[in-house]
């Protein structure tokens, strides 16, 4: 049955059963900008109900009169029957007065007030639009900005609540008579779309050259895609942003994109068009396939077929698996489109197609996401052969989302672009907080009531472009969520922008402020995602974070009860070499690690090819400059380097993850036995796991067991210090856990041993859920 055939069964006249009742419904969520009002109106319509709806600064208010049994009707279809991109948080019913006068069901402007509702995400293309977009008897025929109330882009382009077409970068845009008569009917799906347009009356693409010349182009799509498979870089302007595009079939051109935007090995993500064409680069299980197919369209990680790096040369060397995203736009919807000979209809998107490109931001030297038309002439020159654009502005930089599937369910490498600002709820409401993030991979929350929103991805604060795009991403949080902050967080590091940005608005506007250590904030966001108030037993593994000491922690046991922390244990320090050198340089924590093992005289024979390697063992010696660091990452990176899998890193992570693709492929390993030892202290030694990776042993075999006896020696740890605390829930958080193999294995060994695990779903595992830890912290210490 149809939802109309059902509504009109549904149907009573209030005059046969002789009374009419009326009342005011209060509807909070993302309501906004979701086709909700047109929604509530065609439900008014069939349940013959009077009244009106509007937006407003909460969310949607509406009056509706009628019959009592169809009013129940009404709010019951409401929850049950809500619009793809909405998001139901609640739903109030008061009684009034019924109005004699009132006949008919209409929309009504807009009210301003103080804003409690959300903005909705962006959201990839819907079916209804595809099929305009691929019918050439359709006015909208490969319109690239087409967009409906379903689908298109939404946080990227609005400035501010209520979510109308004058807070958005469309006011510009006088919409035709055509558009204007579909905006203003109730009935259409574009009802009060405010991003609405058609190619007479909407922005339009441009071709221009490195030169900053508009080439004169009947086609720029075409074009466009004439140069991509011709070798060329195009930098192409997507929903909330630029990126740089090329033929990931192309060896060529995915080397020369490589060394024009000095990415190293760091490996690329690849567009293609649908899920059957990912299945000729990767294996996709049905739960992988629905993330990748997901409205908010992430980066999705996938293993890789055995063929792959035959057809994807140099995408992602020397891993088991690589980034594969299907398109998010319809401007990436034609350059397929146009591939596949520009068939009509949809049909051709069930058929797995042969392009693949590397997508990738465009964000040279590690700079914020470039947003603007003139901005990504001047910064990408030399890096973009062609640039693609609109006159659309993005008024948000939005990097793409990057998740995977692990342990059964969806995970954040990076949270932006779809995922933004999706709010994650919180167990409690609490003081409006703003919380600043860490250095690396650094994101901004804002907390309202008991909701908390994280800002897009901001990268790590290496230069004063990213640092202001922090300041930029704080201001627009709070501008269009219409709060001020009443509590700030922050790391504890004292050199970070981050911590100094916070310390600025605070004593600018005489705020409380906590300042909250690190690996505490890891296992407090996840602790924030799960509504968990109860004391728990936390493992934060990662690369570096200031300790309350001074020193760099990284591989932590704690016990986290709200706003404090207690540091139960630890992993063993191991020195780094030269400082932060050692931490880019895997050959360097081998060679701390052989010199805790009494073999020092092993490391300029096993490390002759590297510069330095006669003198590591006298630094050691001696002290200098070879500072204690107790990182899980830092044993990841002496492993890998015992084993000769990655001397020098040439991007983060590099060592740990080639370790952990070779472990993958090798297979399941026995863990050593008494490969380790705690002492009385707490003190988790892995240093008997190190001595057994041999320069004989074979580094494929090398890393599985590495990994099968880490994860053994971590349960052991893990559940010894659980029972003398007599806890059952362990909270897992920070960088090292994006590593499937530990993840998914500790996870099972725990839950086996009859543990409760939690683990970071909404936001990321690494330091991009910091700011999420950091204001669960501060609203508990609020409220202590």
């Amino acid at each position: 049955m149809s939802r109309e055939t059902e509504g009109a069964s549904q149907q009573t006249d209030a005059r046969s059963v002789g009374a009419t009742a009326r009342c005011r419904v209060r509807v909070r969520g993302v309501v906004q900008g979701v086709g909700f009002r047109p929604f509530v109106f065609r439900l008014a319509q069939q349940l013959d109900l009077a009244g009106w709806v509007r937006n407003d600064a909460e969310g949607v208010e509406m009056e509706v009169q009628g019959a009592p049994g169809n009013l129940s009707a009404l709010l019951a279809r409401l929850i049950k029957e809500v619009p793809p991109l909405a998001r139901i948080d609640s739903v109030e019913k008061s009684d009034c007065p019924p109005l004699a006068a009132d006949r008919g069901f209409t929309i009504r402007p807009s009210e301003g007030g103080a804003v409690t509702t959300a903005i909705g995400h962006d959201s990839v293309v819907c079916p209804d639009c595809l099929d305009e977009l691929f019918d050439p008897a359709n006015r909208r025929w490969r319109y690239a900005l087409i967009n409906c109330t379903h689908c298109g882009p939404r946080y990227t382009l609005t400035r501010a609540l209520p979510y109308d077409r004058a807070n958005t970068s469309m006011a510009g845009f006088v919409q035709c008579e055509s558009c204007q008569d579909e905006y203003d009917a109730p009935t259409h799906r574009r009802f009060h779309a405010e991003p609405n347009a058609c190619p007479d009356c909407g922005p339009q693409l441009s071709l221009v050259q490195a030169d900053g010349v508009r080439v004169a182009s009947h086609d720029p799509v075409a074009d466009a895609l004439l140069h991509l498979l011709t070798g060329h870089i195009v930098a192409i302007k997507g929903v909330g942003g630029f990126n740089l595009v090329c033929d990931a079939r192309n060896p060529e051109a995915v080397e020369r994109l490589r060394e024009r935007k000095q990415r190293g090995d760091k490996p690329f993500a690849v567009m293609v068009a649908n899920t059957a064409s990912v299945r000729q680069y990767a294996r996709v299980r049905p739960d992988e396939a629905d993330l990748l197919e997901a409205p908010e369209r992430p980066i999705v990680l996938l293993d890789k077929r055995g063929d792959a790096d035959l057809h994807l040369w140099g995408v992602a060397p020397e891993l088991d698996q690589i980034g594969l995203m299907l398109p998010n736009s319809p401007l990436h919807y034609l350059l397929f489109h146009d591939e596949a000979g520009r068939p009509a209809g949809t049909a051709w998107l069930e058929q797995a197609q042969p392009m693949a490109l590397v997508v990738t931001s465009a964000n040279p030297g590690g700079e914020p996401l470039v947003t603007g038309n003139d901005e990504a002439l001047a910064r990408l020159s030399g890096i973009a052969d062609l640039y693609l654009m609109h006159d659309r502005e993005v008024l948000v930089r939005c990097d793409d989302s990057v998740a995977r599937i692990t342990a059964g369910a969806p995970s954040f490498i990076r949270r932006a672009r779809g995922y933004t600002p999706q709010a994650i709820r919180l167990a409690d409401k609490g003081p409006t907080t703003l919380a600043f993030g860490s250095y690396l991979k650094n994101t901004v929350c804002l907390t309202r009531g008991d909701e908390a929103f994280l800002s897009p991805h901001v990268g790590d604060l290496a230069n004063a472009a990213s640092c202001a795009a922090l300041d930029a991403a704080a201001d627009h949080l709070m501008t269009v969520l219409a709060c001020r902050p009443e509590w700030i967080a922050c790391d504890r590091h004292p050199d970070s922008y981050a911590t100094q940005a916070a310390h600025r608005l605070a004593q600018m506007h005489d705020l409380p402020l906590i300042a909250v250590q690190h690996h505490h904030a890891h296992i407090a966001a996840v602790l924030a995602e799960h509504g968990v108030d109860d004391p728990v037993l936390g493992l934060a593994l990662d690369g570096v974070g200031l300790g309350d000491d001074g020193a760099a922690w990284g591989g932590e046991l704690l016990w986290v009860d709200g706003a404090s922390f207690e540091r139960l244990g630890h992993l063993a320090p191991l020195a780094l070499p030269g400082g932060d050198r050692a931490a880019r340089e895997p050959w360097r924590m081998a060679a701390s690690a052989l010199h805790a093992m009494d073999a020092a005289a092993a490391i300029a024979e096993r490390f002759a090819h590297l510069r330095g390697a006669e003198r590591i063992g006298a630094l050691l010696d001696a002290g200098t400059r070879c500072p204690p660091t107790t990182s899980m990452g830092r044993w990841f990176d002496a492993a890998a380097g015992l084993l000769g899998i990655c001397d020098v890193m040439h991007y983060e992570g590099e060592a740990a993850m080639r370790l952990e693709a070779i472990a993958a492929e090798y297979g399941p390993a026995l863990a050593l036995p008494g490969a380790w030892h705690v002492d009385a202290a707490n003190t988790l030694d892995l240093l008997p796991t190190l001595a057994a990776l041999r320069p004989s042993m074979p580094a494929p075999r090398g890393a599985a067991v590495f990994h099968a006896t880490l994860i053994a020696a971590l349960e052991a740890w893990v559940v010894a210090t659980a029972r003398a605390r007599g806890v059952r829930t362990v909270a897992l958080g920070g960088g090292c856990f994006l590593n499937r193999l530990l993840t998914e294995g500790l996870s099972r060994r725990l839950a086996v041993r009859g543990l409760i695990v939690l683990r970071a779903r909404q936001a990321p595992t690494n330091d991009g859920g910091l700011s999420l830890g950091q204001a669960w912290v501060a609203i508990r210490s609020a409220m202590a």
